[in-house]
């Protein structure tokens, strides 16, 4: 076809990659952080025999989930600041990030609520402990081992969900690659580096959750 792969446009711009890096990284952190705070309290609602808070989590669970993220992403972006609700590019997607991945994490939260064996709670209640020590030495402990993979996927797919992104303009990794691509008009170079960027990446963070989720498993 006639096509030379030359990476020096790509090369000379590689630090635009590298914080575009960087930010994606730190999207994702920050949206599953604030996530898992989101699903937890979701989850407690979603097991609430209340059903002013049974409720209303699986509206927000339901929506969220049957809602395609860059739908989610565009509407923050765009829609809110018609409702007087202006936040910032970098912000608005936090925002979306954290809700999308709150809504997955409460039902991941949920299963490893269930799957504390009752025989533990009783155990605590025997020797005393009030509902709030047993939720917090015993009931909380259980839970996080229990779901620490499904944590782990669920950060690596946010970190790839960053690349959604560069639709409202955040200079995340994606968007410095497309901006290397329209200036070089090196397309096939560009987008080997930066995937190959992601791969890296994604790898890294799976062996290193892997570490952690071995650290953290319960003897047997």
């Amino acid at each position: 076809m006639g096509y030379t792969l030359n990476f020096s446009a790509v090369w000379r711009s590689f630090d635009q990659l590298l914080w575009g890096l960087a930010l994606s990284l730190g999207l994702a952190f920050v949206a599953i952080a604030i996530g898992c705070v989101l699903g937890l309290i979701t989850a407690f609602g979603l097991l609430s025999k209340q059903g002013a808070l049974r409720h209303p989590a699986r509206i927000y669970v339901t929506i969220i989930r049957n809602t395609p993220i860059l739908v989610l992403v565009l509407f923050t972006f765009f829609a809110l600041p018609q409702l007087g609700i202006r936040l910032g590019k970098i912000e608005s997607f936090v925002a979306t990030l954290a809700l999308y991945s709150g809504a997955y994490l409460a039902e991941v939260f949920r299963g490893g609520l269930l799957a504390v064996p009752n025989g533990l709670k009783e155990a605590g209640l025997a020797i005393g402990l009030t509902q709030a020590q047993i939720r917090n030495s015993i009931v909380m402990p259980l839970m996080l081992r229990n779901v620490l993979p499904s944590l782990s996927s669920t950060l690596i797919s946010l970190f790839k969900d960053t690349s959604l992104a560069a639709a409202i303009a955040v200079p995340e990794l994606t968007f410095e690659a497309r901006k290397i691509n329209v200036e070089s008009f090196r397309v096939i170079e560009t987008w080997i580096v930066a995937s190959c960027l992601y791969v890296a990446t994604c790898s890294v963070l799976a062996a290193l959750l892997r570490q952690l989720e071995q650290r953290m498993s319960i003897p047997r």
